[in-house]
């Protein structure tokens, strides 16, 4: 069965927007996102507290705040903040790159959210160290999917 090039050239311009439109990432791949940022070190839980929204009615721009406990000194400071989201079609939302001089751990920024999900933050320490911490948002109209 022979196909067209019109028809072809419409297939593959659809499944090149298919990530835009309705598709989102599993579980699976926002741990795999994770699992490239840290790689084969562990991640503790605590340390990093994300604020978002429990119900936001519109996911085109939702304001996030994370901080991380950390005196930010010389010897001890956070050097990223990671941002990935469970249910957006690209897992990685953003991440943050820090220094003693930043003064604080803390970031603020707007995003962008597919559906109700998950929030991840994955703080990276100056020691070599992951923290994590999470919040889930419910979100009645998402941003991703509309034409």
């Amino acid at each position: 069965m022979s196909t067209s090039r019109r028809t072809f050239i419409v297939m593959t311009g659809a499944a090149s927007l298919a990530p835009w439109f309705g598709a989102k990432a599993t579980e699976t791949e926002a741990a795999q996102a994770i699992k490239q940022i840290v790689g084969a070190a562990k991640i503790r839980t605590g340390r990093v507290d994300v604020d978002i929204p429990p119900l936001v009615e519109n996911g085109n721009s939702v304001v996030m705040k994370v901080s991380v406990e950390s005196p930010m000194t010389e010897k001890d400071f956070v050097r990223a903040i990671h941002i990935v989201a469970e249910g957006n079609p690209l897992p990685n939302i953003v991440s943050f790159q820090l220094s003693h001089r930043s003064g604080r751990a803390a970031v603020s920024t707007r995003v962008r959210l597919n559906d109700s999900q998950r929030i991840w933050a994955i703080a990276q320490m100056s020691d070599g160290s992951f923290w994590q911490g999470h919040a889930a948002t419910l979100v009645t109209l998402a941003a991703c999917t509309e034409v």
